[in-house]
């Protein structure tokens, strides 16, 4: 069995000087098992394999190949932003793949949550997988995989150093590259920040997998997962501008698939709720609610209502976990 014990010399990565110092040993040592071969990424926009990217870019410049897979299931403004920071702004060999009507298309009509994860892991792979078939002189492979991910990997809880999951024929071309695999979550947050990227992209809060499709329960339908996109687009924003960003663990909002009546501009209506979960937690084992302000709370209720297509309720969350989960599927 391979050893995991994180190394007993090293410092936890609290400063800038910490940081900065894992930075130069990280893109020697990438450098040094990469030479001058390519080495293809994943590159979803989350913390963990923005980290990597920019640590890669730094190390191998060009030789970095990534992949941005759009499912339409993103938050509004994530795919822009990874396009913004990472081909614009640090000039990385980036390859952006708008897959968002062969994901839609697969759920249609889809309505177990289970089945949907499914369809959404094994799509994403699929598409993974065709664009990687298409490079040539890439024998390397990153992955975002940190210190927690060891752990539950050692302790059965979770599969680990499966290249994604890709096909065999794939995953046998490379050698995996995990530049932050010995790190927590805070530290590698340390590290992005180190190497310049974003505030919001260093600090996003934790988001799905399967993105916003466990966010819109039931057959996933592009208006209201798009009803989902715009609420939770004006929830961030509104946590923004009231401080509340960084301090609330994760919130966002859900569009579940059923109907009321209501009244909008003097005219009957038959339309979705939308639900609004803000939480805290340090374990996710338990999870307690945050209490908003009613101000807040009232000027969230008006903004989604005239501002969302499809929306008539603004339903409130109160429900800690247990009994409740973090998310609803």
């Amino acid at each position: 069995m391979e050893d995991i014990r994180r190394p007993e010399n090293m410092e936890r990565i609290t400063t800038k000087e910490l940081a900065q110092a894992f930075i130069d040993e990280q893109v020697a040592q990438i450098r040094a098992q990469v030479g001058d071969k390519k080495v293809l990424l994943a590159l979803s926009g989350g913390v963990d394999s923005s980290v990597v990217a920019a640590l890669l870019i730094k190390a191998i410049g060009q030789n970095l190949v990534c992949v941005h897979v759009n499912h339409g299931l993103l938050r509004k403004g994530e795919p822009e932003q990874v396009i913004e920071v990472f081909r614009n702004q640090m000039n990385a060999n980036l390859i952006y793949v708008d897959a968002v009507d062969r994901f839609l298309d697969k759920l249609a009509g889809v309505s177990d949550p289970e089945q949907k994860r499914h369809i959404i892991g094994e799509e994403f792979i699929d598409v993974f997988a065709e664009e990687a078939r298409k490079l040539d002189g890439v024998e390397f492979l990153a992955q975002g995989t940190i210190w927690p991910d060891i752990l539950e990997s050692e302790a059965g809880i979770k599969a680990h150093h499966n290249a994604g999951g890709l096909p065999e024929d794939i995953a046998s071309r490379f050698e995996l590259v995990e530049p932050v695999r010995i790190l927590f979550k805070d530290e590698v947050r340390m590290v992005g920040n180190e190497l310049g990227l974003p505030a919001n992209m260093v600090y996003r809060q934790p988001f799905p997998g399967p993105g916003l499709g466990v966010r819109c329960p039931g057959a996933i339908t592009r208006d209201r997962l798009e009803a989902v996109r715009e609420s939770d687009a004006i929830l961030r924003e509104e946590f923004a501008k009231n401080g509340l960003e960084g301090k609330v663990w994760q919130y966002f909002t859900v569009v579940p698939d059923f109907k009321s009546t209501g009244v909008k501009n003097g005219q009957r209506t038959f339309d979705w709720p939308c639900i609004i979960r803000a939480i805290n937690t340090t374990d996710v084992m338990e999870v307690t609610v945050e209490h908003l302000p009613d101000e807040l709370i009232d000027h969230l209720v008006k903004r989604i209502i005239a501002e969302v297509p499809g929306i008539n309720r603004v339903l409130y969350d109160f429900t800690p976990k247990p009994p409740a989960t973090v998310e609803y599927e």
